[in-house]
């Protein structure tokens, strides 16, 4: 049995229901406002991490697709996935601000459908985890659609997904608990 897939769709389904609670009772107002000029709103955040699931999928189940069935019981991304995802994707005292890829920036004014985008791109993932479940998750590369030569591991793809939503939904709580949040 594949218990990486378990926790994962438990991760994406908790980011929903942490991503439906930061909009409840918003205003399209309160959605699109932002504590800086240079700081992401509630809305653009959503739509950020509904992009870049929709722009990593599509590689990642081009590279399981014709592959053998050989299912592993964990992700153990390598040394340079587990670097990027410390560096660059979980939310930490350590993690690397770094300007998000020109592919998946945000509008600078989003509708309140975001909320929607957002649920089908991760209904989208946890359909892709139902797939790769029963496959070498470890081997198994595509190529990164943000960086060209940079491959990662289905699997390492997966948890980057997962680690993203981390980062942004608190970043987006954090906007919502801002002391001006109108």
């Amino acid at each position: 049995m594949a218990h990486w897939s378990e926790r994962l769709s438990s991760e994406l389904i908790a980011s929903d229901d942490r991503a439906r609670h930061l909009i409840a009772g918003l205003t399209a107002e309160q959605l699109n406002w932002r504590p800086s000029p240079s700081a992401w709103s509630i809305g653009q955040c959503l739509e950020h991490l509904a992009i870049g699931s929709e722009l990593y999928l599509p590689p990642m189940a081009k590279a399981l697709r014709d592959k053998p069935p050989s299912a592993v019981p964990e992700i153990t991304p390598g040394w340079f996935g587990r670097w990027f995802i410390a560096s660059f994707i979980e939310p930490s005292s350590g993690t690397r601000r770094a300007r998000a890829p020109r592919k998946i920036q945000p509008e600078s004014r989003v509708d309140v459908s975001v909320l929607d985008r957002f649920l089908r791109s991760n209904q989208s993932v946890r359909e892709l985890i139902l797939r790769a479940r029963d496959h070498d998750v470890n081997r198994i590369r595509f190529a990164n659609p943000f960086v060209t030569g940079i491959r990662f591991t289905v699997g390492t793809g997966l948890e980057i997904i997962s680690g993203h939503e981390r980062r942004h939904l608190l970043q987006a709580e954090r906007v919502r608990q801002s002391r001006d949040f109108r």
